[in-house]
């Protein structure tokens, strides 16, 4: 079967804004229904509701699809298509009233990546690319940064929230990068970050204990804006395997050699 990448995306695009428009409102005159899942984390009824809506139409663009999804409300593995979704990727920043907190839509093709969306609901920006295609925010072509060195780069990062046992050099990491870039940033939102990444806003990005859900589009997107991505080891198994660096072609080696050595010997 051959998709029509572009105009797929765009039904997409077009799901992730109107999906966006349902949780603001339901956000603004509703009480959040909150459960816990674990230590730190959350999900809301507007999660699951937001994850319902969004099956409901990638099932009507793509039938034969299957499903990874965060909130579980429909797990199905499909023979060549999946769709890989965060209904709201910042939950905790979500239900404190804070963003950034945002929607992310993964196609992937086997085992490829072709289409990516991430809508971040609070500035109204809408990231997103398809295989042979740019990437885009809002419309506009966007592009990875030009810094050279990581003295030069903004660093994004996420805390762990549940995960500890890599806690201790993960804190060198911290340390390292203040001393060593402009500065570091955490968002809550490891697809925000990504897209940031994407946009040029951030340099790089970098974190453990990620889930699919978390990086598959904003991994997908940096790298269709020219950037590139890896575990900590410098391997491909990034999406499913709990770990990631992302950041433009230039600084890359520079910034994986950092974590690596510090995540990976110490």
């Amino acid at each position: 079967m051959t998709l029509q990448l572009k105009e797929l995306c765009d039904k997409v695009v077009d799901l992730a804004r109107k999906t966006g428009q349902i949780i603001k409102n339901e956000r603004n005159n509703s009480t959040l229904n909150i459960e816990s899942k674990g230590k730190n984390d959350f999900v809301t009824h507007i999660d699951k509701l937001s994850e319902k809506l969004i099956i409901e139409g990638l099932q009507s663009f793509l039938p034969q699809s299957g499903f990874i999804a965060e909130e579980n409300t429909k797990s199905n593995k499909g023979e060549i298509f999946n769709w890989i979704i965060d209904p709201i990727d910042g939950t905790t920043n979500f239900i404190h009233g804070l963003s950034p907190h945002a929607i992310s839509i993964a196609l992937m093709q086997n085992d490829e990546i072709v289409i990516g969306v991430i809508y971040e609901l609070g500035l109204d920006e809408c990231f997103y690319s398809y295989k042979g295609g740019n990437a885009f925010l809002n419309g506009k072509k966007i592009s990875v940064s030009t810094n050279k060195t990581i003295a030069d780069s903004l660093i994004a990062t996420g805390f762990p929230y549940t995960q500890y046992e890599r806690i201790k050099p993960f804190m060198k990491t911290l340390e390292h990068f203040m001393h060593k870039s402009h500065g570091i940033r955490r968002l809550g939102s490891a697809a925000t970050d990504l897209a940031y990444v994407a946009c040029g806003r951030f340099d790089g990005f970098y974190e453990y204990n990620l889930n699919a859900w978390d990086v598959a589009a904003g991994a997908f997107l940096v790298q269709q804006a020219g950037g590139k991505v890896s575990d900590f080891y410098g391997s491909n198994n990034y999406i499913f395997g709990k770990e990631l660096v992302a950041s433009n072609t230039i600084v890359f080696d520079e910034f994986l050699s950092d974590i690596n050595k510090i995540m990976c010997e110490s």
